[in-house]
């Protein structure tokens, strides 16, 4: 609890090589209030910026997407935000084993006063702290290592080797793990379109797509990752995937879309029907008609050729929104012939699909894109 600027908080003391520290557990609030950052910029001797101190700087994007996954009914910050205290500032009962933290003042030299908000430096967990504070969760508890008294050198060395030491996870593994989800989301239904297009031996994606973001043992036709996939298809379903699979996890069903939002999210009132099938339906004659369109360059598995790797593919999953509405209304299953009549206008030949004309990243795929848009005339 928190009391005149006095935090007290059930915590353990652990022995580890590295020395002594203490494993607790603090409201949000509280946390947010007793943290901050050390992130300091200074002028290189070249004219950029050099960043110093122990913490990257603060990424928005992170901490936005933090703030939304906080409010999920399963959020779950596992690991341990890492934080960094004066002794002056830390009382630990080893009785009742509770930490309590309180500011400092230093009458002989206030430049050694520590204020409430300035107790805890943040190690590790700068981001989790931040999406906390702009979510203003007030329930969610969060577990710290707290680290007394420990110098700059030691705080720099444990941060590095805990950040170093992590492996990022793939994202097309993220995806992947969706299946056992027992409850519905637009992320879970993604999956099980790739999966279901990767699977069906007819399919234009027959073995194309690499489930677990990377190459599987004994294919040698896979062109683009799970995640891409998802990723791509998830843009005509949901402008928020994880808001709408919180919405599922607390038993209520999101809002279908307009007719106006119809025309960005085309999917997206056939995925709240359950029509999974029908998009799968729709995603399959779309490429059946590249396939057909352009055989050759669906079929190479060549360098330099990029209809079927992932800036071809991106390109193409944009054009769909545009084609598939020039063809029929949204909520409509398009048969593979009239996508291949759009398709034919496009006066493009399979070897025209290279590296040498659209340069990998998205600059080749906008080009790319802007290109099907203007050679189909729509």
């Amino acid at each position: 609890m928190t009391t005149n600027q006095h935090l007290t908080f059930p915590c353990i003391q652990i022995e580890q090589p590295i020395g002594t520290f203490y494993v607790g557990s603090i409201p949000a609030p509280s946390l947010c209030d007793i943290t901050y950052v050390d992130v300091r910029r200074i002028e290189g001797e070249r004219g950029f910026e050099t960043y110093l101190g122990i913490q990257r700087p603060l990424n928005r994007n992170r901490v936005k997407e933090l703030q939304h996954y906080v409010q999920s009914a399963d959020a779950c910050f596992p690991t341990a935000v890492i934080l960094a205290v004066p002794a002056e500032c830390a009382e630990y009962d080893s009785t009742h084993k509770t930490m309590t933290l309180s500011p400092h003042v230093d009458a002989d030299d206030p430049s050694l006063s520590v204020s409430f908000d300035q107790i805890a430096k943040v190690i590790d967990g700068q981001h989790r702290i931040e999406g906390l504070r702009e979510s203003h969760s007030t329930t969610f508890e969060v577990n710290v290592s707290l680290f007394v008294d420990m110098d700059i050198a030691d705080q720099a060395y444990l941060f590095s080797t805990v950040n170093l030491a992590q492996t990022k996870v793939n994202r097309s593994l993220v995806y992947d793990l969706y299946e056992l989800a027992k409850t519905r989301s637009p992320q879970k239904t993604c999956h099980e379109i790739a999966v279901a297009l990767d699977s069906t031996k007819d399919s234009p994606f027959y073995t194309r797509i690499k489930r677990l973001g990377v190459s599987t043992e004994g294919r040698f036709s896979e062109t683009i990752t799970q995640a891409t996939f998802v990723q791509a298809l998830l843009r005509f379903i949901s402008d928020d995937p994880m808001a709408d699979r919180n919405l599922y996890l607390t038993g209520k069903v999101p809002k279908k879309a307009s007719a106006d939002h119809l025309k960005k999210l085309i999917f997206r009132n056939m995925f709240i029907e359950k029509r999974d099938l029908e998009i799968t339906d729709v995603v399959w004659n779309f490429f059946e008609a590249v396939r057909e369109r352009w055989p050759e360059g669906w079929a190479s598995m060549g360098r330099g050729l990029i209809l079927n790797k992932t800036n071809g593919f991106k390109a193409l999953m944009r054009f769909l929104r545009p084609c598939y509405l020039h063809v029929s209304a949204p909520g409509e299953v398009v048969e593979k012939d009239a996508f291949l009549e759009v398709l034919r206008k496009i006066d493009l030949s399979d070897q025209e699909f290279t590296t040498d004309t659209y340069k990998p990243g998205t600059s080749g795929e906008s080009q790319l894109y802007r290109r099907l848009i203007e050679r189909a005339g729509l």
